[in-house]
């Protein structure tokens, strides 16, 4: 989609935006399930990037707790733990710059992949950049989705981190796609954006391809220490918008509701459910911020009757439309 397309979407009124992104939904999702996902924190503090928003970031003063890569059997025990409550994918970040082949950290990563995967779970990483040898690696290893996000538009963007590019999250983008992973790829709300800059993400993903499996809708949790941390807190009709225009401009897409949750009463996560949400972070701890707990969100989904997603381990490779050039493409972004 165009961002002039988009804008025209966005600028509907309410009911009308809200009406229209249900029906996009119910074409594409006619069972109307949400997938229950669970996230770890494999790896956590000590990054060497500069991400604003970010408490990992070792560049900032914050109360954050760092520690070194899990031991695979710790892994294993919070993998099996979601399983049973639940969750089909089982998601797990580092913070790193990114990973190299050959090295101890990959190698571990991967044995504790092929362990993840051996539960019949979908697995999903986000470990930074990767070279296509790697993420080949990864996808023999198990991984059936990586996450990347764009976090903003690319005008926006040298705003929020300046110890990478753009460019550099869509080249791994290609590399993980190439490699026949599904991608999941979505933004921030709330890190001092504009409309505008939430439409050009909108547009930017919309125009993968292949198309993300999955874009997540974060909105920023601020944390002390990290330059964000005044931000004042993201609407919830906003929320809801975003959600409606990221279904229609994504259509088969899982869109997911992500960080912020925590903030969002039973109604407004109703209306986000409506608009397209399909997905949810589900359990204890969303890497570093908290996130509702299990009990909560089966309760609210058993009011709302909305039954949950089974795992989907195929390892398809995603689908290219052939009549489109292959994205994501650096020059016509950026």
């Amino acid at each position: 989609m165009t961002l002039s397309e988009l804008q025209a979407i966005y600028d509907l009124p309410f009911f009308a935006l809200l009406k229209r992104a249900h029906e996009v939904h119910e074409a594409n999702f006619p069972e109307g399930k949400i997938q229950l996902c669970t996230l770890l924190s494999i790896k956590t503090g000590g990054c060497s990037e500069d991400c604003a928003y970010c408490a990992q970031s070792a560049r900032y003063k914050t109360e954050l707790e760092s520690h070194v890569l899990l031991e695979r059997e710790e892994v294993m025990l919070h993998a099996r733990a979601a399983k049973d409550s639940g969750s089909t994918r089982f998601c797990m970040g580092a913070a790193w710059r990114g990973v190299r082949g050959g090295t101890e950290r990959f190698e571990q990563v991967l044995d504790i992949v092929r362990d993840v995967a051996s539960l019949n779970m979908e697995v999903c990483v986000t470990l930074g950049e990767l070279g296509p040898a790697e993420a080949q690696q990864l996808r023999e290893a198990g991984v059936t989705a990586y996450n990347h996000n764009l976090d903003t538009s690319p005008e926006h963007y040298p705003n929020i981190v300046t110890s990478h590019t753009y460019e550099d999250r869509l080249r791994t983008i290609r590399n993980v796609q190439d490699a026949g992973i599904s991608v999941c790829c979505g933004g921030i709300l709330g890190i001092s954006e504009t409309i505008t800059d939430r439409l050009r993400l909108l547009e930017v993903i919309s125009n993968f391809n292949p198309a993300p499996e999955s874009v997540p809708i974060n909105s920023l949790m601020p944390m002390p220490g990290t330059p964000l941390a005044e931000n004042p807190q993201v609407e919830p009709l906003d929320i809801i918008r975003m959600i409606a225009c990221a279904r229609i401009a994504v259509p088969t897409a899982k869109v997911r509701l992500s960080a912020g949750r925590t903030r969002l009463s039973d109604e407004t996560q109703t209306l986000c459910f409506y608009a397209g949400a399909n997905s949810i972070f589900y359990g204890e701890k969303l890497l570093t911020t908290d996130n509702p707990e299990a009990a909560n969100d089966r309760a609210l989904l058993t009011k709302l009757g909305l039954q949950t997603l089974e795992p989907d381990t195929s390892h398809a490779a995603p689908l290219v439309d052939l009549t489109q050039p292959a994205s994501p493409a650096i020059a016509a972004c950026c």
